[in-house]
């Protein structure tokens, strides 16, 4: 395949009007200004008019929620959870391995080529949740690192989750050692990477969560968690545990280049250079915490202190467009809100999105930027209609220009989203299979 004709931002350092990008098999070849110089044996695809991204990588989520949404959409985090928690207890394969299609669609829709997935509700007779989860994204076609998460730390003991939704720790480490034999490929452009996710501190014993890292480390696989998220969960940490969200599990092994954490909203500045100078990485969720009210991350105060941040839409039930487009775009927004119009420029908010998002999956050799040798993930955007044809800069278009049509999206070589339509699923059956789902789950809950 070769691209040519478009606006190509590689995200490396160079940019291209009228560029070409050669793709061979899965991977670049070249790229570079003007047509590419031999076209023998390619397909040719016309890129005027369009600007081409490395393809987005989505570094939280949360699938099956998919299936949930538009519940408690006025309600904090911990309110909401506790409404949500009693609907998620019903969830199966065939609940999560629906609302997995109908998010990864979604996610592809809206520029994502790698995405990760944060699944820790698992029922005791759910089934092969994470099986039906991985299932469905090589369904849709996208590079995936699902995480295998996990609660241990029910009401009775003091944490927030249901006790029928909560998981023996013994059980627990057992299955996440099962899940990476099973799952797990380490091999250059990979597909399908795993990695622990106990949920949070108000959820997990300390005891799982040191467990959990010492078991990734020993099987070399990532860690993630969600972490100072509110201001309930510092102020539970303080209660609980003497002391801070990161404090509380930095002493239990959780900083470092191999893990990151979702939101981490509440930090102070002792808070931010720790995850800075660990490598720490971020997942960044800013429509998702502005839709639970929980506040806007330090995203220009965590880059400057050396941490890896990428973007995240999280669950879909906290954030019901689960579009990783509009990600990029509140990212810039409440980061200029709170510090200025010069705390984040558009390239950032791009980069975020794309190298970032990389970064922090450990996948930075590969993927989130345009360069011969990486992984064909790539996005290209049409900017020549009515709402984009006259703003002056292609990337301005795309960040802060109303969300333009997707040409094209390919991952690992093969073409998923063509004209705005995913080839690989059928949209319209999902849906209707969405909507049957959901409204099952909730009358189990009744």
């Amino acid at each position: 395949m070769i691209i040519e004709g478009a606006h190509v931002v590689t995200v490396s350092g160079d940019e291209f009007a009228g560029g070409h990008v050669v793709v061979e098999g899965n991977r670049i070849t070249a790229v570079g200004a003007g047509p590419a110089p031999e076209r023998d044996g390619h397909d040719v695809v016309d890129g005027r008019g369009c600007l081409l991204t490395p393809g987005f990588v989505n570094t939280h989520h949360h699938l099956y929620q998919w299936v949930t949404r538009g519940l408690a959409v006025d309600a904090t985090l911990f309110e909401w959870l506790t409404t949500l928690y009693p609907v998620w207890a019903g969830i199966d394969e065939h609940a999560v391995h629906t609302g997995a299609r109908g998010a990864l669609a979604q996610l592809a829709r809206t520029g994502a080529t790698t995405t990760t997935d944060h699944h820790y509700v698992f029922p005791r007779e759910g089934g092969d949740l994470l099986g039906a989860e991985i299932r469905a994204a090589a369904e849709v076609g996208l590079r995936f690192h699902p995480t295998r998460g996990s609660m241990d730390l029910g009401q009775r003991d003091g944490g927030l989750p249901p006790d029928d939704v909560v998981e023996d720790r013994d059980a627990i480490l057992a299955a996440s050692d099962a899940a990476i034999d099973r799952w797990h490929d380490p091999s250059p452009g990979s597909m399908l990477r795993i990695a622990l996710a106990p949920c949070s501190p108000f959820s997990v014993t300390g005891e799982l969560m040191r467990e959990s890292a010492e078991l990734a480390r020993r099987r070399g696989v990532r860690l993630h968690t969600h972490l100072a998220e509110t201001v309930d969960e510092e102020e539970f940490c303080r209660e609980r545990f003497g002391c801070s969200p990161l404090e509380y599990v930095e002493g239990l092994g959780w900083t470092g280049e191999d893990v990151w954490f979702a939101h981490a909203v509440h930090l102070d500045d002792t808070a931010v250079k720790k995850i800075g100078d660990t490598g720490t990485g971020v997942a960044h969720c800013p429509s998702s915490n502005a839709r639970l009210g929980a506040g806007i991350a330090r995203t220009r105060d965590l880059r400057s202190a050396g941490a890896r941040v990428g973007l995240g839409v999280d669950g879909a039930a906290s954030n019901e467009a689960a579009s990783l487009l509009e990600e990029v775009r509140h990212a810039l927004l409440f980061a200029r809100a709170v510090g200025g119009p010069t705390a984040l420029g558009v390239r950032d908010a791009l980069e975020l999105a794309t190298a970032g998002g990389a970064a922090v999956l450990g996948r930075a050799d590969e993927i989130g930027t345009i360069e011969a040798g990486k992984l064909a993930d790539l996005a290209l955007w049409r900017i020549d209609g009515p709402a984009h044809a006259d703003v002056a800069d292609p990337v301005a278009a795309l960040v802060l220009g109303s969300p333009p049509p997707l040409e094209l999206l390919v991952v690992d070589g093969r073409a998923v989203v063509e004209r705005g339509r995913v080839l690989t699923v059928d949209e319209d059956a999902v849906a209707r299979e969405c909507v049957a789902v959901h409204r099952n789950l909730l009358e189990k809950a009744s």
